[in-house]
């Protein structure tokens, strides 16, 4: 492995519920504040989900929104911002700097991509006595798998290699993953790379969610995403996106690019146990995957970003792998993204690995919000909770992503 070449981030692009921007988003992590939110959506009615407001206009005309999707605004969004954060596309140009438009990939994590738009049109068409002559032409290219890649190309006339990777909720990990690979075998020159999710517009995940009894409730919308908490009981829908800029080493350093972090480690596995349930043993054997490629012990990692969605069975399972990876590591902390802003799905990885990377500058970890009794089962040793945590020093953080059907995934960056 030490001979390939190696891959840093020079450029972050999202939109989360609780900022649209890189600054923003941080700012409001160490302020406490959540972007969850009252939703209603049809055949559900009044919910509470993770809502972005990103203005849809910076970056589109009128005919690509009319056109395109929810998933594909958010992915031509972060695509555009990542570009200009890492100084490879001026404001409001088209262009990408330096690079070769068909030696740039674009690789984008979804959980799953189209339900949206077929109950939208079943909707029309239920108008119409289920007239399909009602049915949109749109239809199908908005559904495709590869849309929301597929959009980001159209947008900026990018002409390498594009698509998406299906991961369910381990989607936004896998997109990174992917980019620093095809870099890393040569294939592309420029990888714009991460995940996305468009979830909250279609009321079957909320329907879903809601007869496993899994959705969250909270009279207090921004404290319904609780995880550890005792009285945790659920999951917060929320859409959202973060796409990364990533290149070789070599080329950034040519280019005097601002590195952000260094990737240098991951591991994808499968718990092959169930089509739901979490397995500990297999997050274990993730993490330290992970670890072992980047050539580390569990000592050097300063910050894990945990997964914990808010569930009860699934916060206790994680944990319990967090204890059993990092119980002896008096420098290691804990951390959790999903209590500001819910859980976004296959842009989860992405968008939550974004909010610890100004750790690495400002040498402050943001905590887990709306802990009011920590679960015993849920203790794991320099869990931040409830208040920022200044420390000595941020090297290394630890990125863990999961998934339904048991797919695991782990991301380690470094402070470059």
């Amino acid at each position: 492995m030490a001979s390939l070449p190696r891959v840093v981030i020079t450029g972050v692009g999202l939109a989360s519920p609780n900022g649209n921007d890189y600054d923003e988003f941080r700012a409001n992590l160490l302020a406490g504040k959540s972007g969850v939110q009252p939703y209603e959506i049809r055949h559900v009615g009044p919910t509470i989900a993770g809502v972005c407001h990103f203005d849809v206009k910076k970056h589109q005309n009128r005919k690509e929104l009319r056109r395109g999707t929810r998933a594909g605004s958010i992915s031509i969004y972060c695509a555009n911002e990542a570009l200009e954060h890492a100084g490879l596309k001026a404001a409001g140009s088209k262009d990408v700097e330096r690079y070769d438009k068909r030696r740039t990939g674009i690789y984008v994590g979804i959980t799953e991509h189209g339900n949206v738009e077929t109950e939208n049109e079943v909707h029309e068409v239920s108008k119409y006595d289920f007239d399909l002559s009602y049915w949109s032409h749109h239809h199908n290219p908005r559904t495709v798998a590869n849309n929301p890649a597929g959009e980001v190309t159209l947008n900026l006339g990018i002409t390498g290699p594009a698509y998406c990777l299906g991961g369910a909720c381990a989607a936004g990990n896998l997109g990174l993953i992917q980019g620093m690979q095809m870099l890393q075998l040569g294939m592309v020159d420029l990888a714009i790379a991460g995940g996305v999710s468009e979830s909250i517009h279609t009321f079957g995940i909320f329907a879903s969610f809601g007869s496993q009894g899994a959705l969250a409730t909270h009279p207090d919308p921004t404290k319904a995403s609780r995880p550890f908490d005792k009285a945790r009981n659920g999951i917060v829908v929320s859409e959202g996106g973060c796409l990364y800029t990533l290149e070789r080493l070599e080329d950034a350093l040519a280019r005097g690019a601002n590195i952000v972090a260094e990737v240098i480690g991951h591991h994808v596995n499968s718990d092959a146990s169930d089509f739901v349930l979490p397995l500990s043993e297999r997050q274990n054997e993730c993490a330290r995957g992970a670890l072992e490629f980047a050539g580390l012990d569990a000592t050097d990692i300063d910050i894990v970003n945990t997964h914990a969605t808010s569930t009860p069975q699934g916060d206790i399972q994680e944990c319990e792998a967090v204890r059993a990876v990092f119980g002896d590591s008096a420098t290691t902390f804990v951390n959790n993204t999903k209590s500001y802003i819910g859980h976004t799905m296959g842009a989860a990885g992405a968008l939550e690995l974004a909010g610890n990377l100004p750790s690495f500058t400002d040498r402050v970890i943001h905590p887990t919000i709306n802990v009011d009794e920590l679960d015993p089962a849920c203790e794991v040793r320099n869990l931040v909770v409830n208040a920022p945590r200044s420390v000595e020093r941020v090297d290394t953080i630890l990125n863990l992503s999961f998934g339904m059907l048991g797919i695991n995934s782990a991301v380690i960056v470094k402070r470059y």
